[in-house]
């Protein structure tokens, strides 16, 4: 890994920091070549501190530290990421990260959907919503629903419509969103259960 230390005047290069499950951005940092030797080292990501003056170690006094899996430079050698397993809140001030949002995993346009699910089970009086009539009719027909559309699916992988199979998976996933509702979880509880279950290890990468 090459890195330009020089193109700055003070050696520091700049170290975007994400975690690499959720892939969120935690914060920002800058390092200088020892402290691109220690993060190497030890895999615990450290930075140059310029208020200290010194190398400082993410979490070295309140334990929350930084678990490096891998580290790289960007198309001009002047920029550092730094892919990370965090062990607890990133921010001083308690926050996952330094722009105050919790680091939970982002899934694109299932998690828009999931906000509008949300919207109707908090408002199950809505009339004309589909997914309303379904929070008011209770859990036994959400997850009868469920079925119904596991046994669609399965009966549409075995011809060769590919078009009415995405339909039946789109159609089954849809209403998994609004069982994990109705049992008060979410596409992020399913995802800590899953990571749990491979038992991820940053040093493996």
């Amino acid at each position: 890994m090459e890195i330009d230390f020089k193109k700055y005047t003070d050696g520091l290069v700049p170290v975007v920091v994400q975690d690499k499950l959720t892939r969120n951005v935690l914060m920002l940092g800058f390092m200088n070549e020892e402290a691109v030797k220690q993060t190497l080292e030890t895999r615990k990501v450290t930075f140059f501190s310029r208020k200290k003056g010194a190398l400082w170690m993410k979490g070295e006094e309140s334990g929350n530290t930084l678990n490096l899996v891998s580290l790289t430079s960007d198309c001009d050698n002047d920029t550092l990421l730094a892919e990370v397993i965090p062990d607890g809140p990133v921010c001083h001030k308690g926050s996952d990260t330094c722009w105050g949002e919790k680091n939970q995993p982002k899934f694109g346009f299932l998690s828009y959907l999931e906000d509008v699910i949300e919207e109707r089970k908090n408002h199950p009086e809505m009339e004309g919503s589909y997914v309303a009539s379904l929070f008011r009719k209770g859990v036994n027909k959400v997850a009868q629903k469920v079925g119904e559309e596991a046994v669609e699916l399965v009966i549409e992988s075995k011809d060769d419509n590919d078009l009415a199979f995405l339909n039946e998976a789109a159609d089954l996933l849809f209403h998994t969103l609004i069982l994990l509702q109705t049992k008060g979880f979410h596409l992020r509880d399913v995802d800590k259960t899953l990571r749990s279950r491979h038992k991820f290890n940053p040093s493996s990468e």
